[in-house]
């Protein structure tokens, strides 16, 4: 009996399991495809009507008006349709956390204070429910981020159609990420402080620590005899220019302090993440030859002077100031909110920004920050075939509606949690 009962019990769990996992990678590309008749949106500010893309092993091989390039293999008509490089997520915890009240599925914080040790690949899950749920929106590539402490650790840019990290890895340890200090503090009612905000005391001394340590670090790198410091070894990227030094930071003076910064460090590359107030110190950031991941754009203004749209506008603002800038999604529930990425950029366009440029902040301008523009963010030949095809325009929630996404040439699943309620429910009120 007990044998029959552990059995069934078995059978129940893998039943369940069935149900509820994620759709099986795609399989490699075994055949030339090639895809005519759509608009295909470059990714560079340009697009080509009546397009035709070629990819073969996971590379595009060719690109351009139907009538001038040859059909190969398997043929896709896309008449009166769009083609866009697949979307990309910056600093995203997506896979990192799938239920944030659950504490045993949340693996996006290290205790301490400085971590850049902290390798936030190895706990990427690429099963998570909500990592699927991006690719029928087209965002395809996410840079995985963790969080917390004066320096969090490192990122790294996966893929979306994965068995495991190994597989989902583009890029591994692409940079370092910094929280840079706040200039306000919020009184700690518990202690009998005013509860609002003021300035924060201890501004000056979290840049001294912060520098303290980037002086050690850069000490033990430099010296042959000291034993090894995982903290201050993993610096070595940033140092040597094979890292991208990440820096969150919002307000007009503490931009302006991070510019010091990078200089007195001889940081060479640094990319500004959130700059809320950038557009106000937009001169220096293009003397700089900064880039920015600006805020996200679905967001309401922090202070009561602000024009009510300037999230929205904060991104035109900055490139028509020569900013390369990107879209990034963290915040409240940013990893369920990061399927809305191409949503964030119709806003954009919606307040100004020439369309194609607006695509831009989501592919050929993320690839640029992330620096993996050699192979993603643009159809261009030689680069990887992760794109899509959807009915219509993908910055309109109306209209994106995904038919086929290939990563690297290999057809995915747009299946997901979601599409399989909807499937569900649709045929509940029908008529019998």
């Amino acid at each position: 009996m007990k044998n029959i009962i552990s059995i069934i019990l078995v059978l129940f769990i893998f039943s369940i399991g069935k149900i509820s996992a994620q759709q099986t990678p795609g399989a490699p590309q075994k055949e030339v495809i090639t895809i005519v008749g759509a608009i295909a949106h470059i990714g560079n500010g340009q697009i080509i009507e009546n397009s035709s893309i070629v990819f073969e092993k996971g590379k595009i091989t060719a690109i351009g008006n139907k009538n001038t390039i040859s059909s190969k293999g398997k043929i896709i008509d896309a008449t009166g349709k769009h083609i866009y490089p697949g979307f990309i997520a910056p600093n995203s915890t997506l896979g990192l956390v799938e239920i944030a009240a659950v504490r045993a599925t949340s693996d996006h914080t290290e205790i301490g204070a400085y971590n850049p040790h902290i390798r936030s690949i190895i706990a990427y899950n690429a099963e998570s429910k909500i990592v699927e749920s991006m690719r029928p929106n087209g965002v395809l590539i996410a840079q995985i981020t963790p969080r917390g402490g004066r320096i969090s650790g490192t990122s790294s840019i996966v893929q979306l159609d994965a068995w495991n990290w190994e597989d989902a890895a583009i890029k591994t340890d692409d940079g370092v990420h910094i929280n840079w200090p706040n200039l306000y503090s919020q009184g700690k009612w518990w202690l009998g402080e005013d509860p609002g905000f003021k300035p924060n005391k201890n501004y000056n001394k979290g840049i001294t620590e912060l520098n303290d340590f980037i002086a050690q670090a850069r000490a033990t790198v430099a010296s042959s005899d000291t034993l090894e410091n995982l903290p201050h070894t993993a610096m070595k990227g940033v140092f040597n220019d094979s890292k991208t030094l990440f820096i969150h930071v919002n307000s007009e003076k503490a931009i302006l302090d991070v510019i010091t910064f990078s200089k007195q460090n001889n940081f060479k590359k640094i990319v500004l993440v959130g700059a809320y107030e950038g557009y106000k110190v937009a001169k220096q950031l293009k003397a700089n030859n900064i880039p920015v991941l600006i805020t996200r754009t679905h967001s309401t203004p922090r202070q009561e002077d602000e024009h009510y749209d300037l999230p929205y506008k904060n991104a035109k603002i900055l490139m028509e100031a020569g900013v390369l800038v990107a879209l990034q999604n963290s915040g409240q529930m940013e990893r369920a909110n990061a399927r809305n990425l191409p949503f964030q950029a119709g806003t954009v366009a919606a307040h100004g920004l020439d369309k194609e440029k607006a695509v831009q902040l989501i592919t050929g301008n993320s690839a640029k920050i992330l620096g993996i523009n050699d192979i993603a963010g643009t159809l261009e030949v030689g680069k990887d075939a992760t794109l899509f095809i959807s009915i219509g325009d993908a910055l309109d929630m109306r209209t994106n509606q995904l038919e086929k996404a290939f990563i690297q040439g290999r057809e995915i699943s747009l299946e997901s949690h979601q599409t399989k309620l909807w499937k569900r429910y649709s045929n509940k009120y029908k008529t019998k």
